[in-house]
């Protein structure tokens, strides 16, 4: 039965980005001399907000040939990748010198909206037989003076191109602004700009199959290691000692109740039963809004075997720095495959609880992480539409996705649904539910729910806080991250703590004669959800230097999504650790 696993996750892999990780990044690559290679201008925006880019011509720059737009992939549209030609032209092994690309004369409007550009740090992005390239627009020259209205700005009109080649492969690019080559713009008149470039040809015995390292290896420095690593060994260390203290406390007092309850039983049947063993007719009581709960779990059931698959893919390869869209593609694609996963599962478990209306079940299921992502999506979608910004999906980019929701997604969940409804197997309770409830004891504030949210919380998140950084810096700026291997760890890592630590609130929950473990189990577990929210508001006005409504709102509407299906999957792992904890040891004693 393992023989089937990998060949699944390789078609994944081919679906998902076409051919072998180590040449999926375009054509043949192969060029004679003289061929004309793709140089692709992609998008342009200010380089502290990420989520804020606009095509490459939406600035007034000129073209010396009809401006023709690339086909794009799924992921790529996501991505808000837009790859129109560029107007330089770069023939293999062609070298130029201050090569006249287009001339164009800068009425008074187009000189200020580079001017206005130029003062909020805007960059290009350009792919060259799909390697990326970058470059700043333009400079300000202050000059030690504080009134902007006496700056000087400067646009660049000269590139310099450096690249490099293996026998008949592109392997590197470089492109260099020449401070030399400026145009003054600091006046409200028109000018006429030459675009110029030079390119340079240099050999290199780099292989083809190694070219993208040189951005893989960007993130793996030994100072970037050192830092990531420490992240581990504080992880582990946070680890060990949370699960060695809580293994030895809860198999310590464990034993002793077993001990204490059976002594009871042989010597005293009529002797007042008191702590956990107390609610024996009640632990298992099924809890209030139970189609709720059932279909929470399903959701964050299929959110924890994306992020599984996710984690998979990224460690063969699939994800290699500037692969545009593939993770996107990956999300989608997954998500829609593995939705039967979370029918099946909610469906069940809500038959289980002996629920009778397990069709509203099902579509709460499909709409409980689907519908406020839809909405954040219509919202934001809409201030990019307002912007006129790349992050705006076209009209058929989201009837493709409509497409797979009713055509994938919305299908494999009800089927699920349906094989969870027809499994008909009891909920396996070890102990009999009492006709009439017992009234819990009050309890002291510390005990109530959001103080043990609190705790359950911090320390899966103090676990996964330094890594924290390196991904927000990578998904909210421009580093890179590929150190995959040491993400699983963390995330692996996060897994088991959550599940610890949910299950020593559940026992200290029960031992205080609360029976309601079920609500506060899931909410436990995925309180972490709210920390790592929390986390944003801190990165965002203390770690990055992003501005401005559309900005701002992509990055807390979007982190709010990912935080809930944080929450989610997380309350899944916490639930279920918390279920088998709970039938464990009530399976343990004798239960009347």
């Amino acid at each position: 039965m393992e023989k089937p696993r990998p060949r699944l996750l390789l078609l994944l892999v081919f679906f998902i980005y076409g051919v072998s990780p180590v040449i999926s990044d375009g054509s043949d690559h192969r060029y004679k001399v003289g061929d004309d290679v793709p140089l692709y201008a992609n998008k342009v925006g200010p380089f502290h907000n990420p989520s804020e880019t606009y095509r490459y011509f939406d600035l007034p720059f000129c073209s010396s040939a009809p401006v023709k737009e690339k086909k794009e992939a799924l992921g790529e549209v996501l991505n808000g990748d837009r790859l129109v030609t560029a107007p330089y032209k770069l023939e293999f092994l062609g070298e130029k010198n201050s090569q006249v690309a287009c001339r164009k004369r800068l009425s008074r409007e187009d000189v200020a909206q580079f001017r206005d550009v130029i003062s909020k740090d805007y960059y290009f992005q350009m792919y060259y037989d799909d390697l990326p390239i970058w470059g700043f627009l333009g400079k300000v020259v202050k000059d030690g003076k504080s009134d902007p209205s006496e700056y000087k700005y400067y646009l660049f009109n000269h590139l310099q191109f450096e690249i490099f080649y293996n026998k008949d492969r592109v392997i590197e690019i470089i492109v260099r602004t020449d401070q030399s080559f400026l145009v003054d713009l600091t006046e409200d008149k028109e000018v006429e700009v030459d675009f110029t470039y030079t390119v340079r040809w240099k050999e290199t015995e780099i292989p083809f199959e190694k070219r993208m390292e040189k951005y893989s290896l960007a993130s793996s420095t030994p100072h970037h290691l050192e830092i990531h690593w420490f992240s581990i060994i504080n992880s582990c260390v946070t680890v060990l000692l949370l699960t060695g203290f809580l293994a030895t406390i809860l198999m310590r007092v464990l034993k002793n109740d077993f001990v204490k309850y059976s002594h009871d039983e042989e010597t005293a049947d009529d002797q007042e039963e008191t702590g956990w063993k107390l609610l024996h007719g009640d632990v298992f009581r099924f809890p209030k809004h139970k189609s709720l709960l059932a279909a929470a779990l399903g959701s964050g059931t299929q959110l924890f075997t994306l992020a599984v698959f996710i984690f998979m893919l990224a460690l063969v390869g699939v994800f290699y720095p500037y692969n545009r869209g593939a993770l996107f593609t990956a999300l989608v694609v997954i998500y829609a495959l593995t939705s039967g996963i979370a029918g099946y599962t909610a469906s069940s478990f809500y038959c289980q609880l002996e629920g009778t209306n397990w069709v509203r079940n099902v579509m709460l299921t499909g709409s409980l992480f689907c519908g406020p992502l839809l909405l954040t999506f219509s919202f934001l979608n809409t201030v990019a539409i307002a912007y006129q910004a790349t992050a705006a999906l076209p009209f058929g980019t989201i009837v493709v996705i409509f497409l797979i929701w009713a055509l994938v997604t919305s299908p494999l969940l009800i089927l699920g649904g349906i094989a969870g409804k027809n499994r008909k197997s009891e909920f396996q309770a070890p102990c009999r539910t009492t006709k009439y409830p017992r009234e819990i004891p009050p309890m002291r504030w510390y005990r109530r729910t959001l103080p043990q949210m609190a705790m359950a919380g911090f320390l899966p998140f103090s676990a996964i806080y330094i890594e924290l950084y390196y991904i927000f810096a990578s998904v909210w700026g421009h580093r890179i991250y590929t150190i995959y291997s040491i993400l699983s760890i963390v995330f692996l890592i996060l897994v088991i703590v959550t599940a610890f630590i949910t299950v020593a609130l559940t026992y200290f929950q029960l031992a205080a004669e609360d029976h309601e473990w079920w609500w506060r189990s899931l909410l436990c577990g995925g309180s972490t959800g709210v920390f790592v929210y929390a986390y944003c508001l801190y990165y965002y006005y203390a770690r990055s230097d992003m501005t401005g409504f559309m900005q701002t709102s992509f990055f807390f509407g979007y982190m709010a999504c990912i935080c809930y299906g944080f929450f989610l999957m997380l309350g899944a792992v916490g639930f279920r650790a918390s279920l088998f904890f709970v039938r464990h040891i009530y399976r343990s004693i004798k239960c009347e």
